[in-house]
């Protein structure tokens, strides 16, 4: 199974952090998986154009390609104006409109204060449903007071994303018992 950390902002240390502390989660209980992060810090993306994902070069070419191979996405976002950061946009504007049809997508989500918590749910969730994403219905969120020194303190939250790693990787599975089997109805 392919997963992808997808840190979703090139500025501030909070998801970066949750998505270090996710991808390490995985790597101790699922290390039969291929995780990779993506931390959208590292690469110099393009702003979306039209084109197909394919046709672009560069970062911009590996990040959508390596999105796109994904079984599984684990979305990092902070909370930018009570909504997902113009970064994290982007990708989903390079991508097609079904680029997350049979992928299972998990979320991490990072804010200032608790006012945001519904931000997944009213911002970015609907847009993954446009794109046909398999949507793990639980995700974590992150609090500023949750963080002291560029790590975690929370053991709930430690435990949260542990079991949010856990439900990814069952709804993969689950999700592929269920096109196999569909598939298997079929004679040819």
């Amino acid at each position: 199974m392919k997963i992808v950390a997808l840190s979703g902002s090139i500025v501030g240390s909070k998801t970066k952090t949750a998505m270090l502390k996710t991808v390490e989660i995985f790597s101790q209980k699922y290390p039969q998986h291929e995780v990779t992060l993506l931390d959208l810090a590292d690469y110099t993306l393009e702003f979306s154009d039209g084109r197909n994902y394919f046709e672009y070069e560069g970062d911009t070419k590996y990040v959508t390609e390596t999105i796109m191979a994904a079984d599984a996405i684990i979305i990092g976002t902070p909370t930018f104006q009570a909504s997902i950061p113009a970064t994290l946009k982007n990708i989903f504007d390079l991508l097609p409109v079904n680029a997350f049809r049979d992928k299972v997508v998990s979320t991490v989500a990072t804010a200032g204060t608790s006012k945001h918590y519904l931000m997944v749910e009213q911002q970015l969730n609907p847009i993954l449903a446009y794109m046909k994403a398999h949507i793990v219905p639980t995700y974590v969120f992150i609090e500023e007071k949750d963080f002291l020194r560029q790590e975690i303190v929370n053991d709930d939250i430690l435990f949260r994303l542990e079991r949010l790693a856990e439900d990814t990787v069952l709804t993969v599975e689950a999700f592929e018992a269920i096109r196999q089997k569909r598939d298997e109805a079929y004679d040819f």
